[in-house]
């Protein structure tokens, strides 16, 4: 396909590295000049302006700030048969829609840093049989079906940054009673990562539940202590965008 990126932040460059071997011919624009210029000097994509990169593309990124987004996008001039997916998380897909008129707005996508190499999952809502052929073979593509839905997801997802809060601590502690604190790290990251790789959460919780056992204590504790009436209300409050 012919791809193009506008805005080449973080997400959007992980985004380009994941499929930068699958023989699209990619082009990135000037914004974020640094990120896109190293991905130009490390795969050969060329950059150029906005417009230069709607003009070549069918299929165009939107890796923009949804803040800044419409003052951008209204300066250049779409085509009604391109396609365009947005990473903006802050931007329906109604929204995207109007700002890209007449191009078709097929998707919202919510990627990840690790869609760079693979085995990530990929929020989608819209057209996801374009984003499954695009990234589909080596990630998980979750369709959506709704903005509600999708708003419910991106809270949750913040589950990520506590949850390694909480092993990253736990590191810490068995380091410095550890000879080697790395290895302890290295320990609980591939305990945690392969035990929820290999179950469902109920399941585990189960498995971990022997009476008077270490896990049980543990996760009892932490319940007495407010763990999961404090989750569900930071949830609710990024689901209520507080």
């Amino acid at each position: 396909m012919k791809l193009g990126v506008l805005g080449c932040g973080t997400i959007a460059s992980a985004v380009v590295r994941g499929i930068a071997q699958d023989g699209h011919d990619i082009i990135l624009s000037r914004r974020s000049s640094v990120v896109s210029g190293a991905l130009a000097a490390e795969f050969g994509f060329p950059v150029a302006d906005n417009q230069a990169v709607v003009d070549a593309s069918d299929v165009i990124f939107l890796g923009l700030m949804a803040e800044s987004a419409g003052d951008i996008l209204s300066g250049l001039n779409f085509r009604p048969e391109q396609k365009i997916v947005s990473f903006m998380a802050g931007a329906s897909l109604d929204q995207v829609a109007q700002m890209v008129a007449p191009a078709n707005a097929a998707a919202v996508m919510i990627p990840f840093p690790g869609i760079a190499q693979g085995g990530s999952p990929i929020l989608v809502l819209g057209d996801d049989g374009l984003i499954d052929a695009l990234f589909g073979a080596r990630n998980q593509v979750v369709a959506l079906s709704s903005d509600a839905e999708l708003t419910a997801c991106l809270a949750a997802q913040a589950v990520l940054s506590p949850a390694v809060r909480m092993v990253g601590d736990a590191a810490e502690w068995l380091g410095a009673r550890m000879q080697d604190s790395a290895k302890g790290e290295a320990f609980l990251r591939s305990l945690v990562a392969s035990s929820l790789q290999n179950a469902h959460c109920a399941d585990l919780i189960e498995a971990l539940n022997t009476p008077g056992g270490y896990n049980q204590r543990l996760r009892l504790h932490m319940e007495d202590s407010g763990m999961r009436r404090d989750l569900v209300a930071g949830l609710e409050d990024l689901e209520k965008g507080i």
